[in-house]
């Protein structure tokens, strides 16, 4: 029987494992924590799809293209349309296995507006989607675990792929339990660890998503893309710990962005743009709020009581908890923040990497969002990644056999015991706090040659004492193994950033403001001992 790894199990992971497991193959789905503490619960807004019974005229070809439209061009033209061609058949699955959806009073799941797009095609679970897919999805996968089919293991983190010759066997895990490294053999790798949001420190998402694999497998040869493509969420509000998104569900229910003149409130999205305003997509309303020099507030108390109780209960809980606002009556005060990564571990069609055997799913994989995603597709996208990678995977010959990595276990386990049995004065938090600041100054809404230039600089200097620096014997062991991986992502995320010399979707620089023709393709990053190359792979090779 066949046997897979998942690293990672939000909802990308899951639904790879539960897709795996109902045809028969065994599948071993590992992460630091439960599937209730992914990212994927934060998920708010909802999920994008074409109903046959939309009602309004929507079709998948104007998903398609109102995806592509938002990528500026640089998402898979194949891709983007298997995506938006399945979309109906996944929410018919979700209700399926048990998410709940908002109806209307005749029972049919209801629809709200996103940025970007020409129909309202969003469908949602009041404002917490990705918790309520989660959920369906646990139960799900629990009937395969009660069958042997799936076995999840907790307190468990990734270190490294098994690759030779350039096909993987499988992977390194560390056992926080064990206090060890574990290789680990099986047919196929599957990362679906999500973004690279420690990067930045501060942001939407979760911490857990530190980019780490990704970072790891580009230093074993894997190829990134699109790394300069970084969603920053127009409508964020800031606690001690994090910013908490103020879902764009909000502005799809008719709330307003406005900033005081003179004491009197300007629309300044709706001035420029028109009645659509507060929906154009996320790169435009950021930029926007960005460039007006102050505060921006987001007003929804018109929508009145009833209406926040039933369609936005999540943001009303946020803002009272976190901010002491009541948003029935009050204005919240807004500001952009990291939220989303278009870029990441390069695959192809079938979301396997330019190493066989291994396949990147979810956010952690650049396929369908080109340089802007559109509000409602990250959902779809995980569901639909994980789906068309089990699939693939079905396909394949059993080619766990074959190779033996024991000295690589062994070399590891050394290099990480050597780690573990030190202190340090400059802890590797440390070096992680002062990397987040880096990125935050120099790799931010808007950019330019000089900020850039000074991000890579600030990041070859913490690789150069990554290395050197003595670690912290009282954080968890993955911490400090972690370090250069997640450095050496940084540094590649910073040098495609200076690499396009252009405008285009969530990359902006002040000192190239117009798109350019000639860079009408995406991104692509390799390593070879400590060298970065870039090219652009305009033949899409990665689509074929």
């Amino acid at each position: 029987m066949k046997k897979v790894i998942i690293i990672g199990s939000g909802i990308a992971g899951m639904n790879c494992a539960v897709r795996c497991a109902a045809n028969g193959i065994n599948v071993l789905l590992l992460s630091p924590f439960p599937s209730e503490r992914s990212q994927s619960v934060m998920a708010a807004g909802g999920i994008n799809a074409c109903m046959e019974d939309n009602g309004e005229g929507d079709t998948v070809l104007s998903h398609v293209e109102d995806t592509l439209k938002a990528g500026c061009d640089l998402g898979g033209t194949k891709a983007v349309t298997g995506l938006c061609t399945d979309a109906e058949g996944i929410i018919r699955y979700l209700s399926r296995i048990g998410t709940v959806f908002s109806v209307d009073k005749e029972g049919r799941p209801q629809k709200r507006a996103f940025g970007g797009q020409s129909h309202k095609r969003t469908y949602y679970c009041g404002s917490s989607t990705g918790k309520q897919i989660v959920s369906a999805l646990v139960m799900e996968a629990r009937r395969y675990e009660a069958k042997g089919l799936i076995q999840r293991r907790l307190w468990c983190c990734f270190h490294s792929a098994l690759i030779r010759d350039g096909v993987c066997y499988g992977a390194l895990i560390f056992d926080e339990a064990k206090r060890g490294l574990e290789a680990i053999y099986a047919d196929a790798l599957i990362i679906a660890t999500g973004g690279q949001n420690s990067l930045f420190g501060k942001t939407t998402g979760s911490t857990q998503c530190d980019g780490y694999a990704a970072g790891r497998l580009f230093m074993q040869g894997v190829e990134l893309k699109n790394l300069e493509f970084i969603q920053y969420h127009p409508t964020t509000v800031e606690t001690s710990q994090k910013k908490m998104l103020i879902s764009e569900a909000v502005r799809g229910e008719g709330g307003r962005l406005f900033c005081e003149d003179g004491g009197v409130r300007r629309y300044f999205m709706e001035d420029k743009y028109g009645p659509g305003g507060n929906l154009m997509t996320r790169d435009v309303v950021a930029r926007e709020i960005y460039n007006l020099g102050q505060q921006a507030y987001l007003d929804c108390s018109f929508l009145g009581k009833d209406q926040i109780a039933s369609k936005l209960p999540e943001v009303r809980d946020i803002c009272a908890k976190y901010k002491g606002i009541d948003i029935t009556s009050d204005v919240i005060p807004v500001t952009p923040s990291v939220h989303f990564f278009m870029g990441g571990i390069a695959v192809h069609l079938n979301h396997e990497t330019n190493i066989r055997n291994l396949y990147a799913i979810g956010e952690c994989a650049s396929m369908y969002h080109g340089a802007n995603r559109l509000g409602g597709n990250s959902l779809l996208a995980a569901i639909y990644s994980g789906k068309v990678a089990a699939d693939d995977i079905l396909g394949r010959e059993s080619s766990a056999a074959g190779c033996d990595f024991t000295a690589e276990l062994d070399k590891a386990q050394t290099e990480l015991a050597g780690k573990m049995d030190t202190s340090s004065k400059f802890p590797v938090m440390y070096v992680r706090d002062m990397l987040a600041e880096t990125m935050n100054s120099n790799l931010g809404i808007v950019r330019d040659d000089k900020s850039l230039a000074k991000g890579i600089c600030d990041v070859d200097y913490y690789l150069s004492i990554a290395d050197r620096i003595r670690y912290d014997s009282n954080v968890m062991p993955y911490f400090n193994y972690s370090l250069k991986g997640i450095l050496t992502l940084a540094r590649a995320v910073v040098t495609c950033a200076s690499e396009r010399r252009e405008s285009r979707g969530a990359h902006f620089r002040s000192d190239y403001p117009d798109r350019c023709g000639d860079m009408s393709s995406s991104t692509l990053i390799s390593y070879d001992n400590g060298n970065y190359k870039v090219r652009y792979d305009r033949e899409r090779e990665y689509e074929s």
